[in-house]
């Protein structure tokens, strides 16, 4: 049994600028853990697999494509593959989230 624990994990560098922990990766997943601070969020971009994002805490906009929702604790939100999104924090605590991407982007 392999058990991560998310405090212990070093936070990597990534175009985004935010806080970014690699939590799992394997040949058919990834699993990144996401901190942003208020005002913060991710830039506008695509990826050439579906993902999902699941909001642990805080509260924030979710723009994919052209709709664009307010999230909050413990909402999943589907993004398909090669169409624009981000995440921004609109809140005045830290706005957490997964980012579960399957496949994974090799």
């Amino acid at each position: 049994m392999k058990i991560v624990v998310v405090d212990n994990v070093n936070p990597f560098d990534n175009p985004h600028g935010v806080k970014a922990k690699k939590l799992y990766d394997s040949e058919d997943c990834k699993t990144i853990f996401i901190s942003l601070k208020p005002k913060q969020a991710l830039k506008l971009h695509t990826t050439p697999v579906d993902v999902f994002f699941y909001t642990l805490e805080g509260r924030g906009n979710v723009v994919i494509g052209d709709e664009k929702k307010e999230v909050t604790r413990n909402m999943l939100i589907e993004s398909p593959k090669s169409i624009p999104h981000l995440l921004e924090n609109t809140g005045v605590g830290l706005f957490n989230f997964l980012v579960v991407k399957l496949p994974k982007t090799k």
